[in-house]
């Protein structure tokens, strides 16, 4: 039995990401000074009270407090940039995949395939189904394709080199279109104003009440893409397409 393989964001990246936020917020806290500064020289300006506030603070500690205030925003942003990177450990018998406080686990039995495509590292159950998806933010939150491709192969798991099998299926999504379950549309319709409002926790939940009715959604710009999962003789789940 192989030992597990555990991949990650490049510790060069991460180290980059960590270094490069506080300086950049430094920097930005320093610029936005001197903007407040010539702010105050013109004739007229909003917020007046709170710039004039702001000049009438003594150097160097106005300087050294945008600094300091510039590079806690960048540690924010370091934060949460670690919160949202995912953490793939494979196992001969297993995949977990782990993103801040979320963690899911996978049987190798269950798994008919693995890619990642469009910054998405997806794991395939032998319907079609989608048994685990994790989303990158353009892909800058996972691990390398090759890393993960050699990972996959190492432990016997059948990676789709050539991304998602099914993408010639995938229909776009318009509102009361037929040919999905019953409900299908009404969560689609929810899940388009998540979307909208980049509400990324309804997004994901709505994408697995989606996944219960058998259809698997993609997203491109705000839009939706789907298709149903097939039956387990191959065919595509007819008695399940009715107008919703």
């Amino acid at each position: 039995m192989e030992s597990a393989t555990v991949i990650r964001q490049k510790t060069s990246h991460r180290i980059l990401v960590a270094a490069g936020f506080p300086v950049l917020g430094a920097a930005a806290g320093w610029l936005l000074k001197l903007l407040v500064n010539s702010a105050a020289s013109w004739p007229w300006i909003p917020w007046e009270g709170p710039v004039e506030l702001v000049n009438s603070a003594p150097e160097p500690a106005l300087t050294l407090a945008s600094l300091l205030i510039g590079a806690l925003a960048g540690g924010v942003l370091v934060l949460m940039a670690e919160h949202g990177y995912v953490t793939v450990t494979i196992e001969d018998d297993q995949i977990t995949t782990d993103r801040g406080d979320s963690r899911h686990h996978v049987p190798r039995a269950a798994v008919h395939g693995v890619f990642a495509d469009a910054g998405q590292l997806v794991v395939l159950g032998e319907r079609g189904e989608e048994l685990a998806v994790e989303r990158g933010n353009e892909g800058a939150d996972l691990p390398s394709v090759k890393q993960l491709a050699e990972g996959f192969r190492t432990h016997g798991y059948p990676w789709l080199p050539h991304g998602d099998p099914y993408r010639n299926t995938y229909r776009r999504w318009v509102e009361d279109m037929p040919g999905l379950p019953v409900g299908g549309n009404a969560l689609l319709k929810a899940r388009a104003e998540a979307l909208r409002k980049r509400d990324e926790k309804n997004i994901a939940e709505l994408r697995q009440e989606l996944a219960k009715l058998g259809v698997v959604v993609r997203d491109s710009d705000k839009r939706q893409w789907w298709r149903l999962v097939r039956e387990t003789d191959g065919r595509e789940g007819d008695h399940r397409r009715h107008r919703a």
